[in-house]
């Protein structure tokens, strides 16, 4: 007896039954009546409840614990790996039963950036900036992502300065022959420490540190858009006529800043000029341009002393457009039924201008910084069109 209470055998455990299947619950006692074929094919018709999806917790994607850390340093480490559509892929295959194919699409119909090794590698950032997204390159875009990375403020209050330092300098009878070397000056050591910093990754983290606020992350293996700025304004000052070589800086300075800030608010209101530039941006490169060439040569210069424009300095515009001596010979016009002046042949110009700069911010040369090649295109527009009509 007293091994069989030590050894007792177990009880039967309880079993539930499962809840009954839909063709189950039509059945009384178990028992089975004759089946017609009509009822037979509608009782194939019946579905079978919805397959539990154990991925979805109903909750946002971004608010789930993640056993990844999130931090934007990581995360760009990670999308410089070769290796990071390989790791995504296996990552979702993981999450998935074998044999099946992940699902990419959120319960809204979205792509699943999570997963997917396409929208992991899309570049986001050109739908935004023509700065890349922060990537933990320049520590102070990830704090001020919006005014630094997204609208570029700084960057844009030091590109439209210059246009009002280049107003302030010929306000005060500074001549082009003695700010070009100064350029000159400035270019050399500026491209000198891009060399340096790009040979040693220590001297260009405590160079983002001290300039990242100015720059775009595509600068930080790049060369810095300053250089491109000094090089176009030393171009156009050292060969270009007075007027045309500060129209060009102006043009730089303004139309460029206006395009780029509008082409970003409306710019995906309009038509696509090419990638990177919108409709929206080139009308108000041309409406900045036009505006400020009726300024100044309107306004501005008749306002200054005749010293100023003497000699060598001496405008290429000199408030009269007429015809080519071969245009009028062929319309058998005299000089002064083919010229314009005064209002007219400002207007002509200055329309002219916005044309010249709305064209050069908009196309593509060589992939070219455009803050090369807007001066000097400008220049040569504007330069060529007196040439031929001045």
């Amino acid at each position: 007896m007293a091994s069989s209470a030590q050894y007792e055998v177990p009880r039967t455990p309880r079993v539930i039954s499962p809840s009954p299947t839909p063709s189950e619950t039509g059945s009384r006692d178990g028992y089975f009546g004759p089946i017609t074929r009509s009822a037979a094919r509608a009782n194939r018709r019946v579905t079978s409840p919805p397959p539990i999806d154990e991925d979805s917790s109903g909750s946002d994607p971004e608010k789930r614990a993640r056993a990844r850390s999130r931090s934007p340093i990581l995360e760009g480490r990670r999308r410089r790996m070769s290796g990071l559509s390989a790791m995504s892929s296996k990552s979702g295959a993981a999450s998935k039963p074998a044999g099946k194919k992940a699902n990419l699409s959120l319960t809204n119909g979205t792509v699943n950036g999570h997963l997917s090794p396409a929208a992991a590698n899309k570049n986001y950032w050109r739908e935004m900036s023509r700065s890349p997204s922060p990537l933990g390159l320049i520590p102070i875009h990830q704090k001020w992502r919006s005014f630094i990375h997204r609208h570029e403020i700084p960057r844009k209050i030091l590109h439209v300065s210059i246009g009002f330092l280049t107003i302030y300098l010929y306000c005060t009878g500074t001549q082009t022959s003695q700010i070009h070397p100064v350029l000159f000056a400035l270019l050399v050591p500026i491209a000198a420490t891009d060399v340096i910093r790009h040979r040693y990754p220590s001297v260009n983290r405590f160079y983002i540190r001290c300039l990242g606020a100015l720059m775009r992350e595509s600068e930080v293996d790049g060369w810095n858009g300053v250089i491109s700025y000094l090089l176009g304004a030393w171009i156009v000052l050292r060969f270009a006529p007075k007027d045309i070589g500060v129209m060009s800086v102006l043009l730089l300075s303004w139309c460029d800043t206006a395009a780029s800030t509008f082409g970003r608010l409306w710019g995906h209101r309009t038509w696509r000029v090419r990638r990177g530039k919108s409709l929206a941006g080139s009308i108000a490169a041309l409406i900045t341009g036009v505006i400020t060439a009726a300024l100044f040569w309107g306004w501005l210069a008749p306002l200054m002393p005749t010293s100023y424009d003497n000699g060598p300095n001496t405008f290429a515009f000199q408030g009269m457009l007429t015809l080519p001596t071969q245009v009028r010979g062929l319309l058998g016009w005299s000089e002064e039924q083919s010229s314009i002046t005064s209002v007219a042949a400002l207007g002509a110009m200055s329309l002219w201008a916005g044309i010249v700069a709305s064209a050069s911010e908009a196309v593509d040369f060589f992939g070219w910084d455009d803050n090369l090649t807007i001066p000097v295109l400008c220049s040569a527009g504007l330069w060529g069109f007196l040439k031929m009509f001045g």
